[in-house]
């Protein structure tokens, strides 16, 4: 085909006869789909768009369409030039757009996408048009690889790329900021009214602020981290966990960034030396609201900001897709639906508390009980609960908030966090005059919830009268289903994971791989684990005798608790995380 049309576009028709020739199309295929292209469906659209268009069956393999990208893996083949999977994450937009103008990289439907000393890589569409090559190997003075991609992206990457760095330049020449006046606890961003200012210094750096938060959303990201550096600012997304470079842009673009965003989440932008927390309100690009909590922290070379994301869809998640298997879900029910008691959820930060707590407190907000909450900050702002924020610099603490809210006609109380002694003793003052208390601790696992409420000088006989149990969570990455392999389940590593119990070996285990989907990482999501100790009889006999928290893990297990390894081996043995990713997530045995 190379030889056939050197220098040239692809043409339909030859596309059509090649999927033909190596068996990915059958002919009545084919001619159907030159027959639908003669009506004039395919004017304007790249020839293996329109081809995905389609939906056709892939001869070769039952039951599959050939869509974009496996057609595009085809062309590369047939080529004889690398696949690429053009992944935002991985880009150096900085770096790469210099390479060539917007215009140039559209007329010839090519984008940069790797720079190093000696060449540069280019994707294209097209892969025997070669037009371009001389000129731009003599601007970059460097040699050119090329590669294949999804013409679909490189005509999305081009406009996203080269708008971006658009706005970074800008800013920096202008470094204008907008101020305005916010009305609200709850000021709503509509992403994209900067289009709409007139005042155009700041257009850049409104334009700069929509892409972050919209690439955000897109990208799942839980955290955007604006992190100031001696001459650059530097843009990172957690996604399922990990932390992905995003963008790298002058140091004075960044610092009006960061105040674009201080003046939308009702922070001080004049106050630099100490941090601050606000929150502001947008949509996502399905049109749906979400909160971001902001928070700065002055460093040594200017503020750092991070965004935490808060999709209000997790309040309508259901257990079962929170990770709770079905037991887990019986247990935890059976604490939570008492009219009276404290439950604790324990765990590090970013394991999953809030969201269980919110979840679980969503489905007990009925009309006939009133839930009440003091949080530091607030995470979300759901209606059907009363929220308040424990605010130091009027004393409004967890103690305080919970003594206030006990005026409040309350049923159920979410306390943030017990942090002190003074905060326990009015959750259990809470609990003994009829209240149902949730709240959260840092320990490692359920058990050492007793033991750290102990430490926290709360008297035994107290304890032992008010704590209906607690779960110690992890979160854990799941596999990409798209890509995940399974290998042979190693004995050893089984029984260490789910000891003392006897429970059988899997045929398989299943590994993480890696493919565009999931950026090449092998995980997409994340699930929880749980372990979940209702307080029995036994377990409370043993408060207070100086027992340490093996002794109650001992007795828990004994009464059919899953430890977080059990927990993970269950989902190990259903496929949908690794055995690596369980060791990595939950604490040692005992």
């Amino acid at each position: 085909m190379a030889d056939e049309h050197p220098d040239s576009l692809l043409d339909l028709g030859q596309i059509i006869h090649d999927l033909v020739r190596d068996k990915r199309l059958d002919q009545d295929a084919a001619e159907e789909a030159l027959n639908r292209s003669r009506t004039g469906k395919s004017a304007g659209l790249h020839p293996l768009e329109y081809l995905a268009s389609l939906e056709l069956e892939d001869a070769t393999k039952t039951g599959q369409k050939l869509d974009l990208a496996t057609l595009t893996r085809w062309l590369a083949k047939t080529a004889g030039q690398p696949y690429y999977a053009i992944d935002p994450l991985k880009v150096d937009v900085a770096e790469v757009t210099p390479v060539m103008s917007q215009a140039f990289a559209t007329r010839h439907h090519i984008l940069a996408v790797e720079v190093s000393p000696r060449e540069v890589t280019i994707a294209s569409a097209e892969p025997w048009h070669t037009g371009w090559e001389d000129d731009l190997s003599h601007v970059t003075r460097k040699a050119i690889k090329r590669v294949v991609a999804s013409p679909e992206d490189i005509r999305r990457f081009t406009t996203e790329f080269y708008r971006i760095a658009h706005s970074v330049q800008g800013a920096g020449s202008t470094e204008g900021v907008r101020s305005g006046h916010i009305n609200s606890f709850e000021q709503l961003l509509e992403l994209g009214d900067g289009q709409k200012t007139p005042d155009a210094n700041d257009q850049h750096v409104v334009n700069i602020v929509d892409w972050l938060l919209q690439y955000a959303f897109e990208q799942r990201a839980s955290d955007i981290h604006i992190e100031p550096r001696r001459d650059k600012g530097l843009l990172r997304l957690r996604i399922d966990g990990v932390l992905h470079p995003v963008y790298s842009m002058p140091a004075s673009v960044m610092a009006a960034v960061t105040s674009r965003l201080k003046i939308l989440g009702r922070m001080d932008v004049a106050e630099k030396r100490k941090p601050q927390d606000g929150r502001l309100k947008t949509r996502n690009p399905e049109g749906n609201e979400v909160e971001l909590r902001l928070s700065t922290l002055p460093t040594a070379f200017g503020e750092k900001m991070v965004m935490r994301i808060f999709d209000p869809e997790v309040l309508v998640k259901s257990f079962s897709q929170l990770g709770f298997s079905a037991e887990d879900h019986n247990r935890w029910q059976a604490m939570t639906q008492k009219p009276n008691g404290i439950v604790l959820v324990t765990g590090p930060t970013g394991s999953g508390k809030t969201t269980t707590l919110y979840s679980t407190l969503k489905q007990l907000a009925t009309s006939e009980v009133n839930v009440c909450t003091i949080e530091d900050p607030i995470e979300m702002v759901e209606p059907d609960f009363n929220q308040m924020q424990v605010q130091h610099n009027i004393d409004l603490t967890f103690a305080s908030g919970v003594r206030a809210l006990l005026r409040q006609d309350p049923d159920i109380i979410m306390i943030g966090e017990i942090r002190d002694l003074e905060t326990a003793e009015m959750a259990i003052q809470a609990a003994l005059t009829g209240h149902l208390v949730l709240s959260t601790l840092h320990t490692n696992d359920a058990p050492s919830a007793i033991t750290r409420m102990l430490e926290l000088g709360v008297p035994p006989y107290l304890l032992k009268a008010v704590l209906l149990g607690s779960m110690a969570q992890r979160l854990i990455r799941t596999l990409c289903p798209n890509c995940k392999k399974a290998v042979p389940a190693d004995k050893t590593v089984w029984k260490n994971l789910t000891q003392p119990w006897s429970v059988s070996v899997p045929q398989h285990f299943y590994e993480p791989v890696g493919c565009s989907i999931c950026r090449e990482t092998g995980y997409q999501g994340r699930a929880g684990v749980y372990e979940i100790m209702p307080l029995s009889d036994a377990i409370r006999g043993l408060i207070g005798q100086n027992q340490d928290a093996r002794q109650i893990t001992h007795q828990a297990m004994k009464e059919g608790m899953h430890t977080l390894s059990l927990s993970g081996a269950q989902k190990v043995a259903a496929g949908l995380t690794s055995v690596a990713e369980i060791l990595r997530v939950t604490p040692s045995q005992h």
